[in-house]
Formats: structure tokens, C-alpha cells, sequence
């Protein structure tokens, strides 16, 4: 319900809905009021106005947005009170005025209800549709296309259908965007009917954008289009339409158990280093959950409980392994299983490149990676560059591939300080890190040469491959 305030017209008026019962009250002090609602072409709008106490004279105007008059009524065939059906004559706002027979110099006064029913829309062409409308239409050899239009927001997701209800039509469906480009078309949906059905069509841009129900050659007849709104439609709903986010923004959501899961997509370049963190909001009892996925959806890291408040989740210090599309899927403990829900704000935020401040003879890698070397008289050692997160288990080989080079490795820290070293665990001379735990978050240098000790040959020379690779923890 909505309680009526004294006010003049005003284009910026909050609109009432369409379907409601609006209340208020008119008297010497506030001899009318005046709401305001949206309208598409073609619809038909059911008016109830009702004196529930007093003895007032109600009158019910209705004025569209350039001051034309689309209803003037005061009385009932049954006594004080206007009931009365409105076709919308074109789209836009229209102003509602409830008032007293004589305005301001009327005598009478007292309670009043007013009743707006949306009945449906009108069959013609040139009807603006909502979702979930039907209308009945009829293709013949004068009126061969039929037009309607509808708004849609970027991401919703919709289904058009033209059905046969007589004659021999074969139903024909396009949809153009306002620029008159066509975004999609069909004309039989399967083998067994030669009804029309665009399904899954994914809204790309905000706007207005139009249905031409055709046919398909020289058959005519009657149809019944219909267009309905899919129940993952929506920008972030599913992953047809995820909601784009840039580095530095917050977006905040809500996850029910009908809607548990949402998501976004981001751009990124190799070696952006980021950091995503979903935490709860103020209601509800939401664990909140998330995902880092690739282009294809794929999870690639995902996290529960790591965020700085109990049950808010945090992926951190993620370095982007090729540049390209990234999705993020803000979720809860459990997924569809789970039962927790509320309010949650997710940020993507992109952190300083770690590899400013690395020497410029080290070469950057990524696990996964492998780069191959040599070792002699006038090259000694190779100095690699890698950011590892603590808790990482990693492995890195240095396998010889020709000459008589014995392979040695030293992992450095941040400060090239030697955090553990090998020789020829690899077998043949080749050496191998296995399984080393990164203690601390940051930067981590890979030294590459020949063994030098006493007790061998310091002088071996030849060319290697070096692997670095992340193992399951």
C-alpha cells in the first residue's frame, strides 16, 4: 500500500506501481493529490477510485508527460466513485490526479482508495510488451509483419516464442536493436514444429528494442507471441551475463537460496598481482565463499575463511598467469547445498608490481614455466625471478642437456639470502628442489650453475632446462 502525500506535479516524482491500492485522504487543507506512473504504448491500465469514509465527490484525471488529458472522470454509474479501463497511448510517465469535485472551492471531504490494475496489453502492432506479456496477432498478405517493442537491461536473459493458433502460418521471429540491427532471429525452433522460438537471448546493451513477427513465405494466419524474462537473468546472475569489474571496485550483492551464487568478470594482464576479498554484510548469517576462475570457468583458486573477519573469504597476492579473461564466483560454504545467506561486498584490487625492484639480469618466470641456459667459463650462474605466496609447495629442476655440466641450485629469499640449495638429486648430475614449503609471501630468486666444490671438477660446462613447478600441498 501506498499512503498519498499533498504534492503538485513534479518530473521527478518517485512513480507509484501500476498494480496497488493507494490511500489518502482530501479535505480544505489538501483538496488533491497527484502520483505519478510509468506506461508503455498499448497498455491497458484498470482504474478503481472509492470514497471509503466522508462525504467526498471524488474526481480521477490522468494527464501524460506533455499535459495532454488521457481520462477525465467523475462519477460512477453507481454512485460517487470512477471506475474505468486507460490504454496507454504511448510511453512514458503519466500523472494521476485524485481529487475533489471543485478543487480548491469544493465543500466536500474524506477518505479515498484508489485501485490500479495493469489488465495486459493490447494485440495491435506498435504495443509496448513487458516481460511475461502474451498478445494475440494475425499475419495476412496486407499485414504481413507485425511490430512491438520492448525495453531490456544489459543482461537480461529472454525468450520470444511465436506460436500457430490457426491458418497455415509459419511463424517467422526477429528482434533488432534500436539502431535497426538484427541481434537475433528464428524460424522453425525444432524439427517437429514450425512454431518460432528465440530462447537464451542475452540483452548485450540497455534500451529499447523491437519484435517483428513474421512469416515465412506466403503463409498466413494468427499467432500468440509471448516473451519471458529467464530465471537467471540479470547482470552478475549467471555466468551467460557476469557483472564486469575493473581493479579498485567494490560491488555489493545479496545470496539467498534461490539466488546462491553471482558473478563478475575482470580483465587482466600477465603478471597483474591481485587480491579479491568477499566480506559478510551487516544482515544475515552469509559464509561467504569465493572463486577465482578462468575464461572458461575453470576454478583456479578458491577460498572459505581467510578474510580478516570470521567467515568472510579472501584470495590474496595471486599473480595472473596470462593475460585475458577472469571471472570471480562470490558464493557461500557449501555452495547449493549450503544454508547461509545475506548481504556481502566483493573487491578486486590490483597490488604493486613485486618485480620493480628486481635485479635487471633476473629473468621473471611463473610456475609452470621452464627456460632453458648455459653454463660456462664466461657465464657462471643464471638468476631467476619467481613470487611465491607462503604455504606454496613448489619444485624446480635444472637438467642438463648437453656437455658435462654438474647442475647446482640455490632458492634465495627477497634479500638473495640461500634458503636451501641442491646438487644432484635429480640423478646424472642434475639438480632438483622437491617439495620446498614457501615459508614467507614475496619475491624468491633462483640461482642456476655448476657445482664448484672440492670435490669435483669446478669447471664443467654444458647447457640445461629449468623447470619450476607448483605440487599439491
Amino acid at each position: 500500500m501506498v499512503l498519498s502525500q499533498p504534492r503538485e506535479i513534479n518530473a521527478d516524482e518517485t512513480d507509484v506501481q501500476q498494480d496497488g491500492l493507494i490511500s489518502g485522504r482530501l479535505d480544505d487543507a489538501n483538496p488533491r493529490d497527484v502520483f505519478t506512473v510509468e506506461g508503455l504504448r498499448g497498455e491497458v491500465i484498470r482504474f478503481e477510485l472509492e470514497v471509503t469514509d466522508g462525504d467526498l465527490d471524488p474526481v480521477l484525471s490522468v494527464f501524460d508527460n506533455s499535459g495532454g488529458m488521457a481520462l477525465h472522470r467523475d462519477d460512477s454509474a453507481t454512485g460517487l466513485g470512477v471506475q474505468h479501463d486507460l490504454t496507454m497511448e504511448k510511453t512514458g510517465r503519466y500523472f494521476v490526479v485524485v481529487a475533489r469535485f471543485g478543487y480548491s472551492l469544493g465543500r466536500t471531504a474524506g477518505d479515498y482508495e484508489l485501485r490500479m490494475t495493469r489488465k495486459g496489453v493490447l494485440s495491435e502492432g506498435g504495443s509496448t510488451l513487458r516481460y511475461n506479456d502474451s498478445v494475440i496477432g494475425t499475419i495476412s498478405d496486407t499485414d504481413a509483419e507485425v511490430f512491438y517493442s520492448f525495453q531490456a537491461e544489459q543482461g537480461d536473459i529472454l525468450t520470444i516464442s511465436m506460436v500457430r493458433s490457426s491458418g497455415t502460418l509459419d511463424p517467422y521471429l526477429q528482434v533488432v536493436d534500436s539502431e535497426r540491427f538484427e541481434i537475433a532471429k528464428n524460424d522453425d525452433h525444432s524439427r517437429d514444429t514450425r512454431n518460432a522460438r528465440i530462447e537464451g537471448l542475452i540483452i548485450e546493451r540497455t534500451g529499447p528494442y523491437i519484435i517483428v513477427a513474421t512469416r515465412y513465405d506466403d503463409s498466413s494466419g494468427s499467432f500468440v507471441l509471448s516473451i519471458e524474462e529467464a530465471a537467471n537473468s540479470g547482470m552478475g546472475s549467471s555466468r551467460l551475463a557476469p557483472l564486469p569489474m575493473r581493479y579498485g571496485e567494490s560491488r555489493f550483492g545479496t545470496l539467498s537460496h534461490a539466488q546462491y551464487e553471482r558473478f563478475y568478470s575482470f580483465n587482466a594482464e600477465v603478471g597483474d598481482l591481485i587480491t579479491i576479498s568477499m566480506d559478510r554484510g551487516a544482515s544475515g548469517d552469509l559464509d561467504s565463499y569465493l572463486i577465482l576462475a578462468d575464461a572458461a570457468f575453470t576454478p583456479i583458486q578458491e577460498d572459505d575463511d581467510s578474510g580478516a573477519e570470521f567467515q568472510d573469504a579472501l584470495i590474496t597476492d595471486y599473480r595472473i598467469p596470462a593475460a585475458g579473461r577472469y571471472h570471480i564466483i562470490a558464493t557461500r560454504f557449501d555452495g547449493g547445498r549450503g544454508a547461509t545467506s545475506g548481504e556481502y561486498r566483493l573487491s578486486l584490487d590490483i597490488l604493486d608490481d613485486p618485480f620493480v625492484d628486481v635485479p635487471t639480469d633476473a629473468v621473471s618466470l611463473s610456475y609452470g614455466t621452464s627456460v632453458s641456459g648455459k653454463i660456462s667459463a664466461d657465464n657462471e650462474d643464471d638468476l631467476y625471478a619467481f613470487y611465491g605466496r607462503r604455504g606454496e609447495v613448489i619444485s624446480i629442476s635444472m637438467t642438463r642437456v648437453d656437455g658435462n655440466l654438474d647442475a647446482y641450485l640455490e632458492l634465495l629469499n627477497a634479500a638473495q639470502e640461500v634458503a636451501t640449495r641442491n646438487d644432484d638429486t635429480g640423478g646424472s648430475q642434475n639438480s632438483l628442489i622437491d617439495n620446498f614449503s614457501i615459508p614467507a609471501t614475496g619475491m624468491y630468486y633462483i640461482k642456476a650453475r655448476r657445482y664448484s666444490g672440492a670435490d669435483g671438477n669446478p669447471n664443467t660446462a654444458g647447457s640445461y632446462v629449468l623447470v619450476l613447478a607448483e605440487r599439491a600441498g
